[in-house]
């Protein structure tokens, strides 16, 4: 049976505090200048940074000297009811009722509402070999939708690869709309490689342009080089071309297997890796920007459907939709192989 420890804001300070401590794991809670809570969780391969009362995101993850998070102008986490106040994360979970960039006539915020969510409750679980890092976030709105989050990290005994989970259940008595993405914001690491056990094909550039993409001349001329197939993105060693950022989407993921298996490899053998169920999550992103500012290759962004917006999949057919009571569940294992 697991032990459970629940989380108070109030052990949370500047001085960090051990709150569990073994041969396998430690966790100590502090807060970061701008007040928001971390709680660092480490094992023998390395740690992560978690925001357990801010969307529980994961602010940081370094493992086997490898700093997987993506170059970004944040020092520390700020105060934020929108991702792009605080956007330095390595992952951010987006929705749940609504995920993407918003298209003109959309109306929710980037990434949706559960990116910088305030978490209702916090707490551990050490089980065994696993430690696990919980959260509940209850969304509630008058004559509006009405749900319960629950997101956790599992860390495992002497592992880099770890799992990102949500759970939600929709509380109303009617169905409520779902967009999710485990939103995964990798380093970009030069002259690495892509791989994945899908077809190339089934990575198709992005058409649309998106309302914060400012293009160039250079950049429009790139994506022109890659849809006519004399460019590729499988090797990232071209960082000039890669602002504004290129995108890649692959849909219906089940028509090719039931655990998609994405893989960044670097120079030195390194390998990244995210996999997960195409049952869960039917569509993926490849997200590569590199500028003098942010430099990400977020190579596989598990999703229900593409993100661009409430409207746009609404229109395609990929909005999805939770019964009454339903509690839909996603899992996402992530970071280093071997």
């Amino acid at each position: 049976m697991a032990t459970r420890l629940t989380l108070w804001r109030e052990l949370f300070t500047a001085q960090p505090k051990t709150l569990l401590e073994n041969a396998d794991f430690t966790v100590s809670a502090f807060r970061y200048p701008g007040g928001v809570e971390g709680l660092k969780v480490t094992n023998a391969r390395g740690h992560l940074v978690i925001l357990p009362w801010l969307g529980q995101m994961i602010w940081d993850a370094q493992f086997d000297g490898h700093d997987l998070t993506m170059r970004n102008m944040f020092s520390q986490p700020k105060p934020a009811k929108e991702i792009v106040e605080t956007y330095g994360c390595f992952a951010f979970h987006s929705g749940l009722l609504a995920n993407g960039c918003p298209s003109p006539d959309d109306t929710h915020a980037l990434h949706g509402e559960m990116a910088c969510a305030a978490m209702d409750e916090a707490w551990l679980e050490l089980d065994g070999d696993q430690l696990r890092i919980c959260g509940r976030y209850e969304y509630v709105m008058g004559f509006g939708h009405h749900y319960c989050a629950e997101p956790a990290v599992t860390l495992h005994k002497a592992s880099a690869l770890f799992d990102i989970h949500m759970a939600v259940t929709n509380l109303a008595s009617v169905a409520m709309p779902l967009q999710y993405m485990c939103h995964m914001n990798y380093a970009y690491v030069p002259d690495a490689t892509f791989s994945q056990n899908l077809p190339d094909e089934a990575l198709a550039l992005r058409m649309s342009i998106p309302a914060h993409v400012k293009p160039t001349e250079q950049w429009l001329a790139f994506n022109a080089r890659i849809q006519h197939g004399e460019a590729s993105l499988k090797t990232l060693s071209e960082p000039q071309y890669y602002d504004p950022e290129i995108v890649f989407f692959a849909d219906k993921l089940d028509r090719y297997t039931a655990t998609p298996e994405f893989q960044m490899t670097a120079p030195d053998g390194t390998t990244f890796v995210t996999r997960f169920a195409s049952a869960e999550f039917n569509h993926v992103t490849r997200w590569i920007l590199y500028n003098g500012d942010q430099q990400v290759a977020a190579f596989a962004l598990p999703a229900t459907c593409r993100p661009e917006g409430f409207l746009a999949a609404q229109a395609s057919g990929t909005l999805q939709t939770i019964a009454p009571k339903e509690t839909r569940c996603f899992t996402v294992t992530t970071g280093i192989a071997g």
